[in-house]
């Protein structure tokens, strides 16, 4: 087992990511946020603080009772390995999600600096007489006490669980990364080269999911805030909650169809909301291939590639299909869409990308591994084949053993 411990968080992950990542968050929720590391130490600017408590940080002492509670609340997360809600020194409800590789602690997400609606508490009056004997001017703490937002408890639980899952993916990221690095120098002296590189990417498979993805369905959920009464955008962001949970906290080698159905309905959900009428969607798959066995993440790459490269770039759009049927002794599972179609030349190049991989999108990368693992757990007879037309769509079939 790797000793992660010995990097600080800030060699584990691009703290820009992380602060992309935690900007959005406080846009859409407009809670505040901060990422600190191991000791309490902020890694990442904080985003949306409230005046209130950037006036209670000037002062020396608020600010050393802040740092040594926001501390306190990642290490208290850290012990219950999920984020936890707490209040802060000064009275204010906070939240810590502990940030978590291999069991060891690395830092966390410090989130909220909101009032709870709680019934027979005067919020007000308790906060100013905590903070009196800092010599604040008790005007100036009641006017900015009065702009602090007030957030129901289910509502600021969701946003850290919700951050929570995608901070610790962004972080498993940055480790796999490492990982690979240090196999990498390590395989050159070892015969056993070709089997241990294959196990390091099949780690690495596990954390594609494009960060572009998540930052522009981050954006959309902004956007949907400011322009509706919230019904579709709490749709939204549990569909990216089921969708982060699904495959990034749980994941598993194998997993049913039906799960895997499961998580592109999830994923199509946020991408319907993201392109409206111009993308149409539909999944037919006979029930009795329900329980085949796909190892995990097969579909989404293939259904992103679909929207990203094929759908997106027409100007109407168009539809995208997933069905699937019995073919002589296999399961055959087809993502068809209309899109702008793939030369048969770039087809050529997809499938030899497992001997020269390219930095790309999913184009060619995503479809090249997941037949590299459809074939790595059922035999070369099995993976995935391509037939397209330019300008009028293309079908990626996936073939499968009938009793996987």
């Amino acid at each position: 087992m790797h000793n992660y411990n010995r990097f600080a968080l800030a060699e584990i992950v691009n703290t820009q990511i992380l602060q992309e990542i935690q900007d959005k968050f406080s846009e859409t929720t407009g809670i505040a946020a901060v990422v600190v590391d191991a000791d309490g130490k902020p890694v990442t600017k904080p985003s949306k603080f409230t005046d209130f408590c950037s006036y209670v940080r000037s002062f020396p002492e608020g600010l050393a009772r802040c740092m040594a509670c926001d501390d306190r609340g990642g290490r208290k997360a850290m012990e219950l390995q999920r984020p936890f809600v707490y209040h802060c020194h000064s009275g204010l409800t906070d939240f810590a999600a502990p940030i978590i590789v291999q069991n060891e602690y690395v830092g966390a997400l410090l989130a909220g600096q909101v009032v709870l609606p709680l019934k027979d508490f005067n919020a007000k009056y308790e906060i100013c007489r905590r903070l009196s004997h800092m010599g604040m001017n008790e005007k100036i703490l009641s006017e900015l006490f009065d702009a602090v937002e007030i957030t129901p408890e289910n509502r600021l639980k969701a946003a850290a669980d919700l951050l929570h899952i995608m901070a610790n993916y962004i972080v498993e990221m940055g480790v796999t990364n490492i990982v690979q690095k240090q196999l990498m120098e390590e395989l050159k002296a070892k015969a056993e080269l070709e089997n241990l590189l294959r196990a390091a990417e099949m780690k690495a498979l596990h954390s594609q999911i494009n960060p572009h993805f998540l930052f522009n369905t981050l954006n959309t959920i902004a956007r949907l805030s400011l322009l509706e009464g919230a019904e579709q955008t709490q749709e939204v962001v549990h569909a990216l909650s089921d969708l982060l949970r699904t495959n990034l906290r749980d994941i598993a080698e194998m997993r049913t169809l039906e799960e895997e159905i499961k998580t592109i309905d999830d994923y199509l959900t946020i991408q319907k909301v993201r392109f409206g009428d111009r993308i149409q969607a539909s999944i037919d798959v006979d029930s009795t291939l329900l329980k085949t066995s796909v190892p995990a993440l097969s579909l989404q790459p293939l259904v992103e590639n679909a929207i990203i490269h094929g759908l997106e770039p027409k100007r109407d759009g168009g539809t995208i299909r997933i069905s699937g049927h019995t073919e002589s002794d296999k399961v055959v599972i087809v993502v068809s869409d209309t899109g702008i179609g793939i030369a048969p030349e770039r087809i050529s190049t997809i499938f030899k990308a497992e001997k020269r991989p390219r930095k790309s999108h999913t184009t060619g990368l995503g479809v090249i591994n997941v037949h590299k693992r459809i074939q790595h757990y059922f035999g070369d007879q099995f993976g995935l084949s391509i037939e397209s037309k330019v300008g009028e769509g293309t079908d990626i079939f996936i073939h499968l053993p009938t009793y996987s």
